[in-house]
């Protein structure tokens, strides 16, 4: 093992030896070309001749190719001149990152078999179980909420008595709040248009215009100027 170290260790300082070698020829060929070119380019800025220009183009594509190989022997030359280790490739099992502890689990169970599948026998006994746990979504559900005021009218005065109007965010308004909610949510905490918004319930079978939605947001925006105003004070108070 020593002397096959030896000898490896040898042939690799021969040709970090040779590399270095050709690469200084290389270099001396460069600088040569490179002054030739530099001639060539002087002569060409008083004369203008197509024979020059044409071996100045073939010079500059040779010294591109010199410049080329010599920085491939350079890469050779310092992969020969030390020892490399390669560690060997272990296979990792994947794994996959458990689902959050606050997502609602609902149990599907489904039924044992009855009876032994090898001999028949109906004398079973259970030994475990193995779970495997699929994420789901609920998608989203649309309903519009009627709110019902019933009117009565007294026989005796003849008045209407009838339950206040429901309370709504925005003067007027058609919207509720978790809509509104949603909506805010979406064009400021998740930089989404409101035209894709749109566009999003459009498909979902809802109805919503772009200034439809702008009013709200605008509606939305003035009812919650005092409490960004209260917010504002207390935080430059700090």
């Amino acid at each position: 093992m020593i002397l096959a170290e030896r000898a490896a260790r040898v042939e690799a300082e021969a040709l970090a030896a040779r590399a270095a070698a050709v690469s200084s020829g290389t270099e001396a060929l460069i600088a040569r070309l490179k002054l030739e070119i530099e001639k060539l380019r002087r002569e060409l800025y008083g004369s203008r001749s197509e024979r020059k220009a044409r071996l100045l183009e073939q010079m500059e594509l040779q010294l591109e190719d010199l410049e080329a190989n010599a920085t491939e022997d350079e890469l050779a030359a310092e992969h020969a001149s030390r020892a490399t280790t390669v560690k060997s490739f272990e296979r990792r099992r994947p794994s996959r990152k458990p689902f959050p502890e606050h997502l609602p689990r609902e149990r599907v169970v489904i039924a044992a078999p009855e009876s032994c599948a090898c001999c028949g026998s109906t004398r079973l006994s259970k030994l475990g179980e193995d779970v495997t746990e699929t994420l789901e979504v609920i998608p989203r559900q649309w309903k519009v909420i009627q709110t019902v005021r019933e009117k009565f009218s007294c026989r005796q005065c003849e008045a209407i008595s009838q339950p206040p109007a429901p309370f709504h965010v925005t003067p007027r308004g058609f919207a509720g709040p978790n809509l509104l909610a949603m909506v805010l949510f979406e064009k400021f905490g998740q930089h989404q248009p409101l035209n894709r918004q749109s566009e999003r319930y459009a498909r979902e079978g809802v109805d919503l215009s772009l200034s439809t939605l702008a009013d709200q947001v605008g509606a939305c925006a003035a009812v919650l100027r005092p409490l960004h105003a209260l917010i504002e004070d207390h935080v430059l108070k700090a």
